[in-house]
């Protein structure tokens, strides 16, 4: 069982916001909260955020689910847009300054709660048809 979360247009660098996620790869949820707490870049509040909507996305698809056994599978930190800005130098000249952005995303993975076979989960119950009385 997977669950994702991106967090789209963050005004960080991806190669900034790659330093504290290649902390928090392959390490259990409530480790990785730890972890962000304590780190002392702008970019784990954001990013501790981006991880709290995936553990939120697993429990909507499985329904109960211990949070303990979900670990991080996948956090990654892609290119956004950039946005150009010009400084002013000497001369007339102008220096241009990229301000990059990134997307950021969350991959959370862990193994689904044993089936009870008289209750279908969340996702089934919402995609099965509705039964007429």
């Amino acid at each position: 069982m997977e669950a994702k979360a991106i967090a789209r247009y963050i005004r960080v660098t991806p190669r900034k916001a790659n330093q504290v996620l290649s902390m928090i790869r392959g390490k259990r949820v409530d480790q990785v909260t730890e972890i962000l707490d304590f780190t002392p870049k702008a970019v784990a509040k954001v990013i501790g955020k981006v991880l709290k909507s995936a553990v939120a996305n697993a429990v909507a698809i499985e329904g109960k689910i211990n949070v303990e056994h979900l670990r991080v599978k996948e956090a990654t930190a892609g290119a956004g847009p950039s946005l150009k800005r010009f400084l002013p130098r000497a001369q007339g000249r102008a220096t241009p300054i990229i301000k990059r952005t990134s997307h950021i995303t969350i991959i959370v993975e862990g193994e689904a709660p044993a089936e009870d076979p008289a209750q279908p989960s969340r996702r089934a119950r919402r995609r099965a048809p509705a039964k007429e009385a």
